[in-house]
């Protein structure tokens, strides 16, 4: 015996059903047809690499056979009975003619004759066809076992002849339990956190987690340490990814670049790392949203980290993070500076805002708008009638004003206006009246412009003496309105406004005016004034389309419609569109002349393509246009015939840039001096 180092792979590859891992479901149907000598003739084991589908497929043939556990698996193709092929350099029709002729001679010391087809999928389409018969009616003492790792790639007709057997992947813990057993018995000191991680990086494989092992203890030793580990298999350890989740939930942008600087520096791969991050966040997010940690492919103590780490984030924070470096694993592949795209991502993760502040702005709008719903209805000043409330508390006062008017001496106002009773209110001893009073006076000097004038203008008028009949009708005036009553120190407020300042109020108001018609009136206002303000702009919008647009006449029929009548309208149709459509279209159909009219299609008649085109592209326009003149829709269509009489006209601006050209020997010049010619393309 040679002694030359085997590998693990090679030493600990399973010589019975049983030591086969994780996949009970294969191996306990072939230990039972075994059992019951219930085989096929065609077997076809598939599934992902390193979980055993060789292997199987050698125990079979071992078991089936009766041949002894001291001869190796790799030792079966030696054989007379176990014939081993590797299709990828076996795949022509030559191949498998050979192989039929193989097939008719009977094994020389067992039961079947076993033929093992690794990797089947590689054969050629011609070669499958060729296998097809022997594969449906083979010799009583062949059995076929393919393998593969693509069963997409084979065809239906194969499919449909053999018993197929998926493989599932190995999990991380049924790893790490194998290689805990191997480390055992090679007398190997690992811990579980470095177990953890060669299952983890063998995606599944326990072939590839051999492999892993086997590396570690040529780097380690027989004494294996987890950072050694790591920088053995250049992997990112779990505990530089928490240190960068701690950075995103101090926001520390500092820490995080100067932790992308270390990874890179250390030769790190950007785009296992954003692979690795992806798991963690994935990790984090199980463990804030559920209680199934045996999702969590990791130790226990990690476990432990997981839930206490995710404690900072929210879940939709998580769902978040996850998305951007998702995307970000797909734009670092095309992107021209990686560096820079990986810490762009990673400074997104820092700064992004985090839901518990959305949620919190979200809930302080919610009472914003509970508070909102529940103040009462703002009422305007002259369009409703007040609360009853407000109708109660105003009522006494306004009757001890007239009580106390009609028992003063009438006397003439300082403005020329006989005031009567109301100049004997006693003002200064009801704080309640001052306030009324002061409302209804700044009322008055925010109404309307042309109140202000008439009131300036009275104003200004010389005073008169009041007569008995003027008192008497004022008093009947105070009499009957109670409810905004003037007083002298209102009628003084008035008379001090000045012109100029009552001319600026009148411009801001129109501004106003302006801004609400253009973005309209604020929500929180009354009722009132919001109806009054869209009842104007709806009937000064009819006012302006009553008068821009004419009325339609009579729908008709398109078959009714005459080309004499077209013609006649004509003129003033292309008069109305100088308003209704652009200026070189109108100019365009200011060169097109109606020629014939058949089942509601209109042939206009054009000097070149360029007016085709633009006409063919607007036609429907026109049409709707030319609706409003004789009262029915016509389909138009346009063709090109030049006019011979007037060649100038008929040509196009590049021809007619030609011909300046040649008619001036200055515009030539500048065009092979400065290179301006026209590009004038029709046919874009």
């Amino acid at each position: 015996m040679s002694d030359n180092y085997r590998a693990l792979t090679r030493t600990y590859r399973p010589t019975s059903f049983d030591d086969i891992v994780s996949q009970k479901h294969v191996s306990n149907t072939l230990k039972n047809a075994i059992k019951q000598n219930r085989l096929a003739h065609a077997y076809m084991f598939c599934g992902p690499r390193g979980v055993g589908k060789t292997t199987m497929a050698r125990v079979l043939a071992r078991t089936v056979n009766e041949i002894d556990q001291q001869v190796d698996g790799e030792s079966l193709n030696q054989t007379l009975n176990v014939v081993e092929i590797d299709a990828a350099s076996n795949n022509s029709v030559d191949d498998i003619r050979d192989l039929r002729e193989r097939v008719r001679i009977p094994p020389q010391n067992g039961r079947y004759k076993i033929y093992i087809i690794d990797e089947v999928h590689m054969l050629s389409k011609s070669a499958f066809n060729a296998l097809l018969k022997t594969l449906e009616e083979p010799p009583d003492h062949v059995i076929f076992i393919f393998a593969t790792t693509e069963p997409h790639k084979v065809l239906p007709t194969i499919l449909s002849r053999v018993q197929r057997f998926d493989f599932k992947r190995i999990s991380v813990d049924q790893i790490v339990e194998r290689l805990d057993q191997v480390a055992r018995d090679q007398g190997i000191n690992i811990d579980e956190e470095s177990l953890h991680v060669i299952a983890k990086k063998a995606d599944g494989a326990l072939r590839d987690a051999l492999g892993l092992m086997d590396q570690a203890i040529a780097f380690c030793g027989d004494d294996i340490k987890h950072d050694e580990l790591l920088r053995a298999l250049n992997v990112v350890s779990t505990e530089r990814m928490f240190e960068f989740m701690n950075a995103v939930e101090q926001r520390d942008a500092s820490q995080g670049l100067e932790l992308i600087h270390d990874l890179l520096q250390e030769g790190y791969d950007i785009q296992e790392y954003l692979v690795g991050l992806t798991e963690h966040l994935r990790n984090l997010y199980v463990a804030k949203s559920s209680e199934n940690m045996y999702l969590v492919e990791a130790s226990p103590d990690t476990k432990k980290r997981y839930k206490a780490s995710a404690e900072a984030f929210s879940e939709d924070d998580l769902m978040r993070m996850l998305h951007i470096v998702s995307e970000a694993q797909y734009k670092i592949k095309e992107a021209q500076q990686p560096k820079i795209q990986f810490e762009i991502t990673l400074l997104k993760l820092i700064h992004m805002e985090r839901s518990q502040n959305l949620n919190k702005l979200l809930s302080e709008l919610d009472q914003l708008k509970k508070k909102l719903s529940n103040q009462p209805e703002l009422t305007s000043s002259n369009g409703q009638e007040p609360s009853a409330a407000s109708s109660e508390n105003t009522k006494p006062k306004t009757e001890q004003r007239s009580q106390g008017k009609s028992a003063q001496p009438e006397t003439a106002s300082t403005n020329g206006q006989s005031t009567g009773p109301s100049s004997g209110i006693d003002t200064s001893s009801d704080p309640e009246d001052e306030q009324v009073d002061q409302t209804a006076a700044e009322k008055n000097v925010q109404s309307s412009p042309q109140k202000d004038s008439q009131t300036t203008s009275t104003a200004k008028q010389p005073p008169k003496k009041p007569t008995a009949a003027t008192n008497d009708e004022q008093n009947l005036s105070d009499v009957n309105v109670d409810s905004e009553p003037t007083s002298l120190e209102q009628e003084e407020e008035q008379e001090i406004v000045p012109a100029d300042q009552q001319e600026k109020n009148h411009v801001a108001e129109s501004e106003d005016n302006a801004f609400n018609n253009l973005f309209g009136k604020s929500s929180l206002g009354p009722p009132s004034e919001q109806q009054e303000s869209s009842d104007a702009s709806s009937s000064s919008q009819t006012a302006t389309l009553e008068e821009t647009s004419e009325p339609s006449k009579t729908k008709r029929a398109p078959k009714d419609v005459t080309l004499d009548e077209i013609q006649e309208i004509w003129d003033k149709y292309l008069d109305d569109l100088r308003h209704h459509v652009p200026q070189m279209l109108y100019f365009q159909m200011q060169r097109v002349d109606p020629t014939k009219l058949k089942n509601g299609e209109l042939l206009l008649r054009c000097n070149d393509d360029f007016a085709k085109k633009i006409v063919d592209e607007n036609k429907r326009r026109l049409g709707k246009l030319l609706e409003d003149h004789i009262g029915a829709f016509l389909s138009l269509n346009c063709f090109v015939k030049k006019d011979d009489s007037n060649p100038e006209e008929t040509m196009s601006p590049y021809e007619r840039f030609k011909k300046l050209q040649e008619r001036d020997p200055t515009i030539k010049k500048l065009v092979e001096l400065f290179g301006a010619e026209l590009d004038y393309n029709l046919n874009q």
